[in-house]
């Protein structure tokens, strides 16, 4: 690896890109003052028109020419087929290479992960790969929300995978030394939920994992902030984000409504409007935009496609956390632990 930080982007993915992701370039190279160079991949004429407004990224990038753009609604199988020569392709390919820390994308997820995990592969004792995210918690931090679409199903031991990759990635980025985790179900209490559930809470409990567990959490205690890292699986995790990102948009749709009603509302909301402008900015998804996919042997970060530049610079921001961290040898540690334990158990059933 190049002893400064290197970043590799695809400049080509996301709904608003280039324009978008070199913008956001430009946000984090003024915030990191040269101490980090990006590698941006994808057509260089169009990369190099922008870059020429943008001159603090200008100055910390290269352009990697590729040729080819995934559009978001190429399906994964035909992304590995064609995808070679893609800016996507070529932005993974670089962390493959050694030549990058992280790869960020705001492109199509699904020939992200797919890509990601032919070119990459997975850890070893990863059976599949979770996709993370962060959600604005009550008090005042973030929860990390993980699998988020990866995996439509999990069983009990890729439970415990999940949460093992999520504590880690947690303390990474928000410096939290000892995250709590939970296991997201119907219940707290310890008979309520599936087989799939029941088995990870006994999993995580018996196998030694180095894990600070709460225990079951419901899904208000997400936006409460009761853990600082909630476990699920895919199908469950994206149906959650989802509906918590809608709900966040019809509350801020309905408040424009009342404050713009009539005039004693719109006085109102001129008065308030510090205190308004601070609620936006909380509830703004740009601001904790990056969802990391863990388990493979890399750093891929996937923006939101529709994320505008300061969204763009904060998935950035994630790369730069978690590649400054030492979260892949946590995540190893943990892995040991639980493959040991599993060996005893298997061991166990054999001699009874």
């Amino acid at each position: 690896m190049p002893d400064r930080l290197v970043l590799s982007i695809d400049g080509m993915g996301g709904d608003q890109a280039p324009d978008i992701v070199v913008e956001g370039v430009d946000v984090a190279a003024r915030r990191n003052s040269g101490e980090v160079r990006y590698l941006i991949h994808g057509d260089a004429e169009r990369l190099a028109a922008l870059l020429e407004r943008h001159p603090d990224a200008k100055a910390a990038s290269q352009v990697v020419p590729a040729e080819k753009t995934i559009g978001m609604e190429v399906k994964p199988s035909q992304a590995l087929r064609q995808g070679k020569g893609s800016s996507l392709w070529s932005a993974i390919a670089a962390v493959e290479n050694k030549e990058a820390h992280a790869v960020v994308s705001a492109g199509n997820t699904g020939a992200l992960m797919a890509i990601s995990m032919f070119r990459l592969r997975m850890m070893e004792g990863v059976h599949r790969p979770a996709l993370a995210a962060r959600w604005p918690a009550a008090n005042g931090g973030y929860v990390v929300i993980l699998d988020v679409g990866a995996n439509v199903e999990a069983d009990g031991e890729q439970l415990v995978e999940f949460a093992i990759m999520g504590e880690a990635f947690q303390r990474a980025v928000s410096g939290i030394e000892r995250p709590t985790v939970g296991l997201l179900n119907v219940g707290a209490e310890d008979q309520k939920g599936h087989e799939e559930i029941r088995t990870a809470a006994r999993l995580i409990r018996e196998s030694g994992v180095d894990i600070n567990f709460h225990g079951f959490v419901e899904g208000d205690d997400i936006s409460k902030g009761s853990v600082d890292v909630v476990v699920t699986d895919g199908f469950t995790g994206n149906i959650a984000l989802k509906t918590g990102e809608g709900t966040a948009r019809l509350v801020g749709q309905l408040l424009r409504e009342a404050l713009t009603s009539g005039l004693l509302a719109k006085l109102g909301a001129l008065i308030a409007y510090p205190a308004l402008k601070r609620l936006r900015l909380r509830m703004d998804p740009g601001a904790f935009n990056g969802a990391l996919f863990l388990g493979l042997n890399g750093l891929v970060v996937k923006s939101h496609g529709s994320a505008n530049g300061s969204g763009f610079a904060a998935a950035i921001g994630v790369a730069e956390k978690l590649a400054r961290s030492h979260y892949r040898e946590e995540i190893a540690r943990n892995l040991a632990r639980l493959s040991v334990a599993e060996a005893q158990t298997e061991s166990a059933k054999e001699a009874g």
